[in-house]
């Protein structure tokens, strides 16, 4: 394990992230945690929070037990609040949840009644060690890109992702919800996370076809691991109905969503891009598996991310989860290139 003692550079960074998110003197804000959150993240987030003169208080929930069929890093889905009453109570009346739980509040069941309330915007900070997240630190220079993303989104109908391996991926992305963050927001609702840098459409039923190839050196974020071998997809009406390959990459893919018996698990999540120069790919090799949440990889510029679990938009939820990042593709909107070969185009880079 990395050595986890309070540094002085990080202070100065959550400083910046917290102050860049709208946080100052009389700010309400809360810190909310649980048992397995990185304490070190939780302690910089305290002291930043004294330092800029915010009125905070800090929850920790404890960590809920594991019922999930295999291992779970994460599973698009955060049951940390656990429908605790006076804690969604308490939340509905803060400014920011500064929000250091293992799976992030994006993904509780809890946080659109929270949301719907009027008052609160969420800041993730990613369970990761805080070398990461200095690294990855969200910069106002970010937003530009960002935002040029969403609104390319927003406004095509049709997402064409190639690569040299053999991927050949369409979604239709007529009504499809689109957003992102750059790692920082200030109006009520708002949804900020550390990494950030993201570019995102979930699409509707029925608008994903086609093959998807992960190259050697593409992402398993689920399982925090590099690929080694090819893992070749078929996507036909949104689902997953065929995982080639012939290394022990795509077998471990296959029966880890096969062991959720749940055919949910197998259909589309979300479609995107990675727009954060901070964010590199070599970070992989650089820690261990317990050091890292490995959510920088979305985030890495130039990359497709793609996810397979729930996707409320098309009607669907199940715990079974995988966000798959992957290099050297090229994504058209409507013909218009975004990103070529694993580089943002003009226009798209921060």
């Amino acid at each position: 394990m990395l050595q986890e003692r309070i540094e002085g550079k990080w202070l100065a960074s959550f400083r910046r992230v917290l102050a860049l998110n709208g946080i100052g003197a009389g700010t309400r804000i809360a810190i909310v945690s649980e048992t397995q959150s990185r304490p070190v993240l939780v302690h910089l987030c305290e002291l930043a929070a004294y330092d800029l003169g915010a009125e905070f208080c800090m929850i920790c929930m404890p960590t809920p037990p594991q019922t999930a069929p295999v291992p779970v890093k994460s599973t698009g889905t955060s049951w940390a609040l656990q429908g605790n009453r006076a804690v969604i109570e308490a939340l509905k009346l803060v400014e920011v949840i500064v929000d250091c739980t293992v799976e992030g509040l994006i993904h509780a069941p809890e946080w659109p009644e929270i949301e719907d309330a009027g008052r609160t915007r969420l800041l993730v900070i990613t369970n990761e060690h805080p070398e990461i997240l200095e690294r990855t630190e969200p910069k106002p220079e970010h937003a530009a890109a960002v935002n040029a993303g969403i609104a390319a989104l927003k406004a095509a109908e049709h997402m064409h992702v190639t690569s040299a391996a053999g991927t050949d991926f369409h979604v239709d992305l007529r009504g499809a919800p689109c957003g992102g963050t750059a790692g920082f927001g200030t109006t009520p609702g708002a949804v900020a996370h550390w990494p950030g840098g993201l570019c995102l459409a979930f699409p509707g039923k029925g608008c994903a076809q086609g093959r998807i190839v992960m190259d050697v050196g593409d992402m398993n974020l689920t399982f925090k691991t590099v690929l080694t071998s090819r893992i070749d997809f078929t996507i036909q009406d949104d689902f997953i109905t065929s995982i080639k390959g012939d290394g022990i990459d795509a077998l471990h893919l296959r029966e880890y969503l096969e062991a959720w018996d749940d055919p949910n698990a197998f259909g589309m999540s979300h479609v995107g891009w990675g727009v954060n120069p901070g964010a590199k790919w070599v970070s992989a090799a650089m820690y261990d598996k317990r050091d890292m949440q490995a959510v920088e990889f979305r985030a890495l510029a130039g990359s497709f991310l793609w996810s397979t679990g729930a996707n409320q938009y098309a009607g669907r939820f199940t715990l079974g989860h995988f966000d798959l990042p992957m290099r050297n593709c090229t994504i058209a909107l409507d013909g218009r290139v975004v990103v070529r070969d694993g580089v943002l185009t003009e226009g798209f880079a921060a």
